[in-house]
């Protein structure tokens, strides 16, 4: 018994002999739940249920947690323990036809290191899924789409966390301006942001942004036959960092919702998106990221893209994320805790009923292999649940060698696009350019108001030295002149002296002025004499001639 791979994939038969369960095409984008304890086989109804859709031509995508999931790029091989029994399991639920098969597989890795690098830039992430991925609260939320949207009002391109980083910083120096126009800009929370954005790097988180962005295109191929590829991202290493596995696989679901084109009820699926350790993804999260995932798994059905949750516990999906999911495997619970009797009684509900089947009871008895499967039918309705074995994979059940791996990773049809990182200029070279020129204004103000400084200084001391030459000069003046009339004094005194000494000189001695008296009482003596003769003289001869 096996499916008509144009309409349906063959999960598996109904436990002794019963009615076939098979999921329609149609009808696989109403998403779906793969739910059941460690070792149930969730891993093997995923990687059957893969095979299916890639046969069908269906493009897959798939986290491989454990890396099991890389086999399914081999055939299985018949004297492998774990394949002895898969003919013995697909003679009993006649499952016509099968034979071991591997399939095209591209292999992806966020770190490059087991697959394709697959990136993305900050911008494209946004900052809701990116206050997811840090953790931040909702004040620091609020910052951070500040700052997105300073960045995109400047055109400044948020490509990686280094361009992240300088616009933190940037916002956190503009916050006395960007507050009056956007609201609060704390530094504490710029702070708070650069220490989340630490701790992101620190999870390998800066391996995840940059350039070149992954084309979702590239999801989306068949191989020359027509199969889907299935696209395996190797998340072993990714799982030491929860939050970043599940904020990227959010994003991707984000990006396909908002990259493809509306199609409606198409006759199958544009991708099929197998989301495990779903749990991871609803643990801790915010009301809005939640609000999100609602509304991303229930409109990217019409995209064509049917979403399938794989966990543990069924009561990890949220009420309204879990509604939307129509097809659903449950592998065998556990009923040890309080917790497990309520994952039992909610699985139990959720199935449409089947008179024949106890479904309380038949979820703690299933065996490995053996699942209560209620997949939608051809009209839209749920099939009544039903005791099914799950068919065998055709491909290898488990990992590849590294030599294996490496191998198809070289040659698959992706080749060398990713793995080359590109650094163009964005928001951190050109804010740093910015800061370089701003830095250098600053300096050759800095330098102009020194020289000015300098100037005035200089300046200050010339007119003190000239103050200070001046006042020595007219010391120097005063002195002279002192020294001139100290000069002229001494002259006058000299001359003064000299006179004196003339005068003295000229001065007669007692015996010159004996003489000089004598000398003049002669001469009076002689003078009055001649005189009195002279006057006679003239007298007389007045009078003998009278």
């Amino acid at each position: 018994m096996a499916s008509n791979p144009a309409t349906s994939i063959f999960i598996g038969a109904a436990t002794g002999g019963g009615n076939p369960q098979q999921l329609e095409l149609k009808r696989a984008n109403r998403h779906g739940l793969i739910a059941g304890a460690t070792g149930t086989g969730k891993t093997v109804t995923l990687q059957g249920i893969i095979e299916g859709l890639s046969e069908a031509g269906v493009p897959t995508f798939v986290a491989d947690v454990k890396g099991d999931l890389a086999g399914l790029a081999m055939p299985g091989a018949p004297t492998a323990k774990p394949h002895q029994a898969f003919a013995a399991r697909a003679a009993e639920i006649g499952y016509a036809g099968w034979s071991y098969e591997g399939f095209p597989v591209q292999f992806w890795d966020l770190f490059g290191e087991q697959g394709h690098p697959v990136r993305t830039t900050v911008s494209e992430m946004g900052p809701l899924l990116l206050a997811r991925l840090m953790n931040l609260n909702e004040v620091q939320e609020g910052v951070m789409t500040i700052a997105f949207h300073v960045a995109d009002k400047e055109g400044l391109m948020l490509l990686d966390l280094d361009d992240l980083q300088a616009m933190l910083v940037n916002i956190g120096e503009r916050a006395d301006e960007l507050t009056l126009e956007y609201g609060n800009v704390s530094k504490p929370s710029v702070g708070a942001i650069q220490r989340s954005l630490l701790q992101l790097r620190a999870q390998g988180g800066d391996h995840f942004f940059g350039e070149p962005a992954l084309d979702l295109e590239d999801f989306l191929k068949l191989d020359e036959s027509g199969k889907g590829i299935v696209n395996i991202l190797a998340a072993d290493k990714l799982m030491a960092s929860p939050r970043l596995y599940s904020t990227f696989l959010l994003w991707l679901l984000s990006e396909l919702w908002e990259l493809l084109p509306e199609i409606g009820d198409a006759d199958k699926p544009t991708l099929a998106f197998f989301f495990d350790e779903a749990h991871l993804l609803f643990e801790d999260a915010p009301p809005a990221l939640l609000e999100k995932v609602e509304q991303v798994v229930r409109l990217i059905r019409s995209k064509g893209v049917g979403v399938y949750f794989i966990t543990q516990n069924p009561i990890d999906i949220p009420d309204d994320v879990a509604g939307q999911l129509g097809n659903r495997v449950q592998h065998a619970l556990r009923a040890f805790t309080p917790r497990d009797q309520a994952a039992v009684k909610s699985a139990a509900d959720t199935f449409r009923p089947n008179p024949n089947v106890d479904v309380a009871s038949a979820i703690i008895e299933l065996k490995v292999g053996e699942a209560l499967v209620s997949l939608l039918l051809p009209d839209g309705a749920p099939s009544p649940v039903e005791r099914t074995l799950i068919k065998p994979p055709a491909s290898r059940v488990g990992p590849l060698s590294p030599q294996e791996r490496a191998l198809l990773v070289q040659t698959d049809a992706i080749g060398a696009k990713y793995d080359t990182l590109l650094d163009r200029d964005s928001a951190e070279e050109i804010l740093k350019a910015k800061g370089d020129e701003a830095a250098a204004a600053a300096a050759a103000a800095k330098a102009e108001t020194n020289a000015q400084k300098a100037a005035a200084l200089q300046a200050k001391e010339d007119a003190i030295a000239a103050k200070e030459a001046a006042r020595v000069k007219a010391a120097e003046d005063r002195a002279r002149l002192q020294q001139m009339r100290e000069e002229e004094r001494r002259q006058r005194e000299l001359e003064r002296e000299q006179a004196r000494r003339a005068r003295e000189a000229a001065r007669p001695t007692m015996a010159d002025k004996m003489i000089q008296s004598a000398g003049r009482s002669i001469a009076s003596s002689v003078g009055r004499q001649l005189g009195n003769s002279l006057l006679r003289g003239i007298f007389g001869g007045l009078i003998r001639g009278r």
